[in-house]
């Protein structure tokens, strides 16, 4: 016979009460309910901002804006959810792009969450930093020495741009709803 699965909300929460005995706390964070869930994106969306654009376009926003960013996000209305991010996205044309990139850097081979450090979209020189500079800066043991042969994959919603891909086209059009650039170093597979 089999078993019937409790249904899930679009948030992916289980319906019915998960014991404590049986959550995997050490591999998920418990989130007690979806006001702590909302709570969390909101102050990583504020994060981003505030590297960005110093928290400007977030504080001008009025409340009923976080709230229909959250509600487009948590009903799957692009539309919704579009209308208020794409303020959190631009920046002025003689800017170059945005104060800082906000990144996340995740490794399966440390024990460290995440990397997350201040880099700019657009060097010293005027040039536009790209995923490799970033990469070098921050963690340069994952990039491939020049005669080697590379030992790790880059990945960002499952594909693996290029190492020459601008940081500040990759923030703007592959970060994740709380606008972070979520970016996954995985080992290379051997088959």
């Amino acid at each position: 016979m089999r078993q019937k699965l409790a249904p899930q909300n679009r948030l992916g929460l289980n319906s019915s009460r998960v014991t404590a005995k049986s959550f995997p706390e050490k591999d998920l964070l418990h989130c007690p309910s979806k006001d702590a869930i909302e709570a969390h994106f909101m102050s990583c969306v504020k994060e981003a901002d505030a590297l960005k654009h110093k928290s400007q376009v977030i504080n001008e926003m009025q409340k009923k804006d976080h709230k229909q960013l959250w509600m487009g996000l948590q009903n799957d209305r692009f539309d919704q959810f579009w209308a208020i991010n794409r303020k959190l996205m631009e920046y002025p044309a003689e800017e170059n792009g945005f104060r800082y990139i906000p990144f996340r850097i995740y490794q399966t081979t440390t024990e460290r969450p995440f990397i997350q450090k201040l880099f700019r979209p657009v060097a010293a020189d005027g040039q536009l930093q790209t995923l490799g500079d970033l990469l070098r800066e921050v963690c340069p043991s994952v990039m491939a020495p020049e005669d080697g042969e590379r030992k790790n994959q880059v990945m960002i919603h499952g594909i693996e741009p290029m190492l020459e891909t601008p940081l500040q086209w990759l923030s703007e059009h592959l970060s994740y709803p709380d606008n972070f650039l979520h970016i996954s170093i995985i080992p290379q597979p051997t088959d």
